[in-house]
């Protein structure tokens, strides 16, 4: 059960460095204005606050990352609890405000994630 929480958490992390990639540096592309439902005009408005925004979802996967990779195994659940709870917050949040596809996105992986985790 270890192994498997373990992938599920570098699952959920692997999606955050996805978004960090689209929100600093696809954003104004096709291909970020596609995936965020954007006009070029809005895109091209708000590159800056989505690259910070795309920082703080690197900031989760390093996170992450750090829990999973931690020697200390018990330590390291710990960490990915938190960050886990995190993620989960934020997809509500980001659901609530922005678009439901986030709960499928991020919010649902999270919480599969953190249950996971749990039972290790």
């Amino acid at each position: 059960m270890m192994i498997v929480a373990a992938v599920l958490v570098a699952l959920v992390a692997l999606i955050h460095i996805y978004i960090l990639f689209l929100e600093m540096f696809q954003w104004s592309s096709p291909r970020g204005q596609k995936a965020f439902g954007l006009t070029p005009e809005f895109a091209r408005d708000t590159k800056v606050l989505a690259a910070n925004q795309g920082l703080y979802n690197g900031f989760l996967a390093a996170g992450l990352i750090w829990g999973v990779l931690h020697p200390d195994r018990e330590f390291g659940w710990q960490i990915c609890i938190f960050f886990l709870a995190c993620v989960a917050i934020a997809g509500i949040y980001g659901a609530a405000t922005s678009t439901r596809k986030i709960l499928l996105v991020q919010t649902v992986p999270a919480l599969i994630a953190l249950v996971a985790v749990i039972f290790a």
